[in-house]
């Protein structure tokens, strides 16, 4: 059974590796190796960060990274996703990208964004099945191994009704 919980510190080890898998299928990240912890914590939001376990082994992770340093953007957050090659489609995603969005609006994060390489199918309609929506593709956006790459650019509002309503009481959107 799959349990969802809060990453700690002994998890770095195995979320390292979860990361490094991803990077090796080519088409999760621009980066071609995970990064050391410090590196990874500095580039994500000290909360939610979440792991999935398999009784003791963790089999995959969620995080955020801020996509701004302006205030106004402070509730905009890019979602990370990765889960272990074993343990692919067996709902692991799913429940890690439901507790991150539960757990992110809690937090006030108003939309969460997901750059996606368009060769990356699953991980586009993960996101399309929690409400994410195709805003764009960045073409050519950057470099992997001297190939140039495309990105698929997703985002998902908040339905909470708090947000909904600053919304509304504002006359504009988010």
């Amino acid at each position: 059974m799959i349990a969802i919980a809060d990453m700690v510190s002994g998890d770095w080890p195995a979320v390292r590796a979860i990361h490094q898998e991803g990077i090796e299928t080519g088409d999760a990240s621009f980066d071609l190796e995970a990064p050391d912890w410090p590196g990874w914590d500095a580039g994500h939001l000290p909360a939610p960060r979440l792991v999935a376990r398999d009784r003791d082994r963790v089999v995959g992770w969620a995080a955020l990274s801020a996509v701004q340093r302006k205030s106004a953007y402070r509730g905009v957050a890019e979602a990370s996703v990765y889960v272990a090659a074993a343990a692919r489609r067996t709902g692991v995603a799913r429940d890690l990208c439901q507790r991150l969005i539960d757990a992110s609006e809690a937090l006030g994060i108003w939309t969460l964004e997901a750059w996606v390489f368009p060769e990356n199918r699953a991980s586009i309609e993960l996101c399309e099945r929690f409400g994410f929506r195709v805003v764009g593709t960045r073409e050519r956006i950057g470099k992997r191994e001297n190939r140039w790459r495309d990105v698929v650019v997703l985002e998902r509002r908040s339905q909470s009704p708090v947000f909904e309503q600053d919304r509304l009481a504002s006359g504009r959107g988010y």
